[in-house]
């Protein structure tokens, strides 16, 4: 046999091998996608079958009207009403402290005295020169009298007359001057006794007894006066115009509250000054409200969130916070409707009423009922199962859950 002949005898039988292999190919292809199509379609009939559910239970709250005051929030800081850092105004030894670091001292209470011995000595020989000089001036008024009756005999000259008023009048104007300095040292010995000058706190002396103090340059303790108190906030500048029409009205609700918890701290402040300018570099401007602190709530340097209430809203209507949803479109809620589906319900909220509630300005009305508790589980035209705030969904009947495990066991079996 030729070798053309075997080359073509090897090509026949590679196509005919060729081909048996593509037939059962494409037959074993056909079978598997509709086996597939028939599991599928049978999964597909369990969804469904599952999709047939009980309604969602879901908390469900009424939009309520109510008088909602309109809050401006900012962080503030407490500033104390006075401080004073006390300093002698006489130098000398520090004899004694009369106060306790922390303590509440009154106006006009001693807290410090310095030794008293040289001002007293400077003061007793001041009231010793004026007595001094009080009894040269006695002596010559009564040397005029008598100049002035002789006089008239002419026993003294004019001249000599004239003299003695001048004395007598010397003498007054040394008597005057010895008063004088007698009340200088008098205020000098006073000093040694060191008063507060207001009522505040007291801080932390900052000398010790025992030590020599200077006058005007050494400072003894600082009293801060902290009833009342004032609290330092900034709002913006758009801001403005709102507080001032609303304070010309009635003077303005302040509130303090913590920063961590913002739990309230003190709630009867007063707006008490508007600044009189605004901060170019910041956009806003400063306010001063004043607290009557009668407990020390607040204390100065520290800060707190400001809320100051500028004007109330009658009848807005009112949802709980947690009913509010964040969506790409903005806020929404779940609206449920007269047949117990719910539906997205896009709203404009206007204003935070407290930590738990919140005013809508547009997108529902008052009675509509809003899921505030199991969202996660809903979707546009889902079933619902309403529940008041803190009700719970009954407990399923037994032919329920007979129900329930028979379609278990079913669909166990079909599978």
């Amino acid at each position: 046999m030729s070798r053309r002949k075997i080359a073509l005898i090897v090509i026949i039988i590679v196509v005919v091998i060729a081909l048996v292999l593509a037939f059962h190919h494409k037959k074993s292809g056909k079978s598997a996608p509709q086996a597939g199509t028939a599991h599928g379609a049978m999964h597909a009939g369990g969804a469904d079958k599952g999709g047939d559910s009980k309604p969602v239970p879901v908390t469900v709250v009424p939009v309520k009207k109510e008088n909602v005051p309109v809050y401006l929030t900012a962080l503030g800081t407490v500033q104390a009403l006075n401080t004073v850092t006390v300093v002698p105004q006489v130098g000398g030894q520090l004899m004694k402290m009369d106060f306790k670091e922390g303590q509440e001292v009154k106006k006009g209470e001693v807290i410090a005295e310095i030794d008293p011995r040289t001002y007293q000595a400077q003061y007793d020989q001041a009231v010793a020169r004026q007595k001094q000089d009080q009894a040269q001036l006695e002596t010559a008024i009564s040397n005029l009298k008598r100049s002035q009756d002789l006089i008239k005999k002419n026993f003294v000259s004019k001249q000599d007359l004239d003299t003695q008023q001048n004395t007598v009048d010397q003498l007054r104007a040394t008597v005057a001057a010895d008063a004088a300095n007698v009340r200088d040292t008098r205020v000098s010995l006073d000093y040694t006794k060191v008063r507060a000058p207001i009522t505040g706190l007291a801080g932390i002396r900052q000398v010790d007894a025992g030590n020599v103090v200077s006058a005007n340059s050494t400072a003894i303790v600082t009293l801060t006066q902290v009833h009342p108190i004032y609290v330092i906030f900034h709002l913006p500048e758009q801001n403005l115009g709102m507080v001032r029409s609303a304070q010309a009205k009635a003077p303005l609700s302040v509130a303090a509250l913590d920063r961590t918890d913002s739990h309230p701290i003190a709630a009867d402040g007063t707006l008490q000054v508007i600044d009189n300018q605004i901060d170019s570099s910041t956009g806003s401007f400063t306010l001063r409200a004043q607290f009557p602190n009668k407990q020390t709530e607040l204390w100065p340097g520290q800060f707190v969130n400001v809320r100051l209430r500028v004007r109330t809203v009658d009848n807005g209507l009112v949802i709980p916070t947690e009913a509010v949803q964040r969506g790409p479109d903005g806020d929404y809620v779940y609206l449920v409707q007269g047949d117990h589906t719910v539906k997205v319900q896009n709203v404009q909220v206007a204003s935070d009423v407290d930590d738990t509630h919140t005013m809508i300005a547009s997108g529902l009305k008052a009675g509509d009922e809003v899921v505030t508790e199991g969202q996660f589980r809903l979707k546009p035209g889902a079933k619902v199962q309403p529940l008041k705030p803190g009700e719970v969904p009954p407990a399923p009947t037994a032919a329920e859950l007979k129900k329930a495990s028979q379609q278990k066991g079913g669909g166990r079996r079909h599978h």
